[in-house]
């Protein structure tokens, strides 16, 4: 089975979950194509169409399989292959993208949601007028390459790193200049804590941060909307604690999961709270003496890994689950 990936150009690559998910379906013996879009914006993104249109005629593939709405909408654009479109969170929960996703979404042989948020608003007629397009639908949200995350203790991570060795350190969710993030609700929250940093998740090699997930005392995510958070279930990989706003499905990922909090407001002071309650849980923590091991939590850390497991948002099932999605598009056109 020959799969045409579609999504924004990173400089020469996709995002890395999806670089992760691709590699996923590779090893499930599918042979993934790459097609990045360099544009920006909406009339970006369709000028690319003719040079879409260009790869398929050359590498002919069976299916598309497009990420983010505008890259879902170019896909769509053409009639030549079948598309899967994946909706990550920020193609829905934008009111100004939201109209291209539903097009998209009406043109696609199969749309995908990360998150039940997401596919809730999509089913909302004031949204949606037609339900045609929701007929053929998942929940899937992406996985997390578990074999990737080289685990260290919080000593060694921190070492590492250069990292001071016993100062409080909150790791935010994303870079400070991204408005959906809420930077400024995290520095008010991180303020209130005695010498605790706030430390931007921007220019980090992956390796570098999974490394800073080890380091952190707590992962801080004070989004104003997501689908289903990567970074969170990253942080839950490397078993960092977690703090967030209640966004996207980190409430139904986090659940019961010593050492992860989900705020009922968006104040500062419960935040602060919250993170507070990782230093403790941070603290007890380590007056254990169990080491980690398939999916045990070791000193300080959550047991966020074992989660992802049992969930089965690990790369290899959800490739396994992608394959039967194509599958069945691709058995469905032939029965036209």
């Amino acid at each position: 089975m020959k799969i045409l990936i579609v999504a924004s150009d990173k400089g020469g690559h996709f995002s890395p979950f999806i670089e992760e998910q691709s590699a996923a379906l590779q090893q499930q013996g599918c042979e993934v194509l790459r097609f990045g879009i360099t544009g920006h914006g909406t009339m970006g993104y369709l000028r690319s169409l003719p040079a879409l249109k260009k790869c398929i005629r050359e590498q002919q593939p069976d299916l598309i399989h497009a990420h983010y709405g505008l890259s879902c909408l170019l896909a769509s654009m053409q009639r030549l292959v079948p598309v899967v479109s994946t909706y990550h969170g920020s193609d829905i929960h934008d009111p100004h993208i939201l109209p291209l996703s539903r097009l998209a979404m009406r043109r696609s042989a199969w749309n995908i949601f990360v998150s039940k948020t997401a596919l809730s608003i999509a089913q909302n007629e004031r949204f949606l007028p037609s339900p045609v397009c929701l007929k053929t639908c998942s929940i899937l949200p992406c996985g997390v390459d578990l074999q990737a995350v080289k685990m260290h203790n919080k000593v060694d991570a921190r070492k590492l790193l250069h990292l001071p060795p016993t100062a409080p350190l909150v790791l935010f969710s994303g870079a400070f200049d991204n408005a959906v993030k809420d930077a400024p609700l995290a520095k008010k929250a991180v303020a209130e804590l005695a010498d605790a940093q706030l430390i931007e998740l921007k220019g980090y090699s992956r390796e570098e941060v999974f490394l800073l997930m080890q380091a952190a005392d707590a992962l801080l995510l004070t989004s104003r909307s997501e689908g289903s958070p990567q970074v969170v279930k990253e942080a839950m990989a490397c078993g960092c604690p977690i703090v967030s706003t209640d966004v996207g499905d980190v409430r139904e990922l986090t659940s019961g999961i010593a050492g992860c909090y989900v705020a009922s407001s968006r104040e500062p002071s419960e935040l602060a709270a919250l993170l507070r309650e990782t230093l403790v849980f941070a603290r007890e923590s380590e007056l254990d003496k169990h080491e980690s091991n398939a999916g045990q939590a070791q000193s300080g850390r959550t047991n966020g890994r074992k989660r992802l497991i049992e969930k089965g948002y690990t790369n290899d099932r959800i490739a396994r689950q992608l394959m039967e999605i194509y599958t069945s598009v691709l058995s469905s056109r032939l029965q036209m």
